[in-house]
């Protein structure tokens, strides 16, 4: 009976060691934070581009644009500094749209209603290239999803079932 309890100590050990080793690869952003995807206040045009510059991300993040009577577009850095909507890369108008990102470089979102992208509902996404690195420089505001929380819940069952044991 002790053999058996030692042998499952040192498993749960090994096991618990183990999850250490992983770390979340990616995130997901919430855009505008609470206000979320919408026209700006009129003396506050560069809301967006002061979100996105206060944030790191890299290739495999998400983005997650949440608005009401609105939609958000991919476009090119022309169409962007134009307002131009004739052409998206990407077009979502569902409320709630996600966009990941699959390589670095420059991103360039508006709204596709008319006339918000000129007042200043627009953003310029800037993705690092990916070094191996973990993910640092993250504002409080980012909404942090992954194996991170699958890796706290198996170490409390673990634990759970250790404690049960002896």
């Amino acid at each position: 009976m002790a053999t058996s309890k030692a042998n499952l100590v040192f498993l749960v050990i090994i096991f618990i060691a183990s999850l250490k080793h992983f770390t979340v690869t990616s995130f997901k952003y919430e855009v505008g934070n609470t206000n979320g995807w919408v026209v700006p206040a009129s003396n506050d045009s560069k809301v967006y581009n002061k979100w996105a510059s206060d944030n790191r991300f890299k290739i495999g993040d998400t983005i997650y644009f949440k608005y009401q009577k609105d939609s958000v577009m991919l476009v090119t850095e022309d169409e962007y500094k134009q307002c131009n909507t004739t052409q998206p890369i990407f077009f979502g108008n569902n409320g709630n749209t996600e966009f990941s990102f699959d390589r670095s470089g420059s991103y360039y979102f508006i709204s596709g209603v008319s006339g918000h992208c000129e007042k200043g509902q627009k953003m310029i996404v800037r993705v690092l290239v990916d070094d191996g690195t973990t993910s640092s420089g993250h504002s409080g505001s980012t909404s942090k999803h992954g194996l991170s929380a699958v890796v706290f819940v198996l170490q409390l069952v673990v634990l759970s079932i250790g404690s049960l044991l002896f």
